[in-house]
């Protein structure tokens, strides 16, 4: 079993910024994937950021160039920088583990609300 815990949410004014973290316990594994995820009410949940065991990210193109996904192997913890906030970006944030080989992603944090006013 793996347990994901995120923290750092919050209200933010536009154009401010907020540091999200996930802490990771359990059985974490060296080459899983983490990522970020984030639902608004009445919208789909979307891929937000990932980051692979090497390093690679991989960003949705609305938050490219605004926000920084980041991991430490060591801590077992995943964070997401998130820049220049606007009003779109306001959702519940969900920390997530996607083991190697697998289609999807297995494990999920309960979520962190970020809002943005304008």
């Amino acid at each position: 079993q793996v347990q994901l815990v995120e923290s750092g949410g919050g209200l933010v004014q536009a154009g401010g910024s907020l540091r999200l973290s996930c802490a990771a316990s359990g059985s974490i594994f060296r080459l899983d994937t983490m990522a970020w995820h984030r639902q608004a009410p009445g919208k789909q949940r979307e891929l937000v950021a990932a980051i692979t065991s090497g390093g690679s990210t991989n960003y949705a193109d609305s938050v490219k160039g605004r926000f920084a996904i980041s991991r430490d192997n060591a801590k077992n913890t995943v964070h997401l920088q998130m820049n220049s906030l606007k009003p779109e970006d306001t959702a519940n944030y969900y920390c997530a583990i996607k083991r190697l080989g697998a289609y999807d992603y297995g494990y999920w944090g309960r979520g962190a609300q970020v809002t943005v006013s304008s």
